[in-house]
């Protein structure tokens, strides 16, 4: 798929010296949901605004669609829906008045079918006339979503969406994502919700101090830089594992009574067959054995780490 929206050496630093975007480049794929991680101020929600044209980089380029996001602010931005993570709404308006105001504000004619179909997207039509303060949390979220697409942009950014709603709404919210990718649209969200991006992502990146760390398939990630952790509990807890066992991954679970390995599950020997003899040779008596591939959060905790 061609890149809709090509970052190129961007940087913003503030006035009081502090740089929140360090040379960040970033292409964005037409179509695709891409998960942006990283810390408590790691630079994801400058970029984002950075790319919206709320907030004026400091060198660097950003494209929208082809459009510079400084010399065709209008175009580029007519291009993009976001979803802050603040609930910027106006309590006593109704649901539909809200809406179809923010559709307005991107110069688009009046769409009651349009207004319609994307509030039923969001399960919201049955609320159409209800005033925004009667509604929960999660549905508030829901509202700021459909304020974005109101004008039915191609690329939507997704600022921390799921913050502060329950783990039900949460499943919910990204049921709509995976349905709004259906539809074509873009969409980039950031996250400190680690499943969250395992469960819908189709690419990762990963920022760390203004900076990209990495950008990758979901996938090729997980297979690249995830290891395998074999667990065998022991039918008896010991103390400590016996000298002629040890070996580089290697450990003991605090009560003692399980043996961790952790293996890169790609090398063509992967140890496990000798340290089960060994294990066997040392007297030790297995009760279970278990394996566990490394997660997304793993990664991210492993790659924030070292690059902090």
């Amino acid at each position: 798929m061609p890149d809709i929206v090509v970052v190129d050496d961007l940087s913003k630093t503030y006035p009081n010296g502090h740089s929140a975007l360090a040379g960040v480049s970033l292409a964005i794929r037409e179509g695709e949901i891409l998960a942006l991680l990283g810390p408590n101020g790691a630079g994801k929600s400058t970029l984002i605004s950075t790319i919206c044209g709320i907030v004026t980089a400091t060198s660097g380029t950003v494209t929208v669609g082809g459009h510079d996001t400084r010399t065709a602010f209008r175009a580029a931005r007519s291009l993009i829906g976001l979803v802050p993570q603040e609930l910027t709404i106006e309590p006593f308006e109704t649901v539909r008045a809200t809406v179809e105001f923010s559709r307005g504000l991107f110069g688009k004619p009046p769409a009651p079918a349009v207004v319609e179909r994307v509030l039923r997207d969001l399960s919201l039509w049955d609320r159409r006339d209800s005033q925004i303060r009667t509604l929960s949390g999660g549905m508030k979220r829901r509202v700021m979503i459909a304020k974005a697409l109101a004008h039915e942009p191609r690329i939507l950014f997704l600022d921390e969406p799921t913050a502060g709603v329950d783990v039900e709404l949460r499943r919910d919210m990204w049921a709509v994502v995976r349905r709004l990718a259906d539809t074509g649209v873009t969409i980039i969200l950031t996250t400190h919700y680690i499943e969250e991006a395992e469960a819908i992502a189709e690419r990762v990146g990963v920022i760390a101090k203004g900076r990209i760390l990495l950008v990758e398939d979901k996938d090729q990630l997980m297979q690249k830089l995830g290891q395998k952790e074999l667990r065998v509990e022991l039918q008896t807890a010991v103390p400590a594992l016996p000298a002629e066992i040890a070996r580089e991954g290697l450990s003991l679970s605090e009560d003692g009574g399980t043996v961790i390995y952790v293996y890169d599950r790609r090398g063509e020997r992967t140890g496990i067959t000798r340290l089960l003899s060994d294990l066997a040779a040392a007297g030790l008596t297995l009760r279970d054995i278990s394996t566990r591939q490394s997660s997304l959060e793993d990664i991210f905790v492993d790659l924030v780490k070292e690059n902090t």
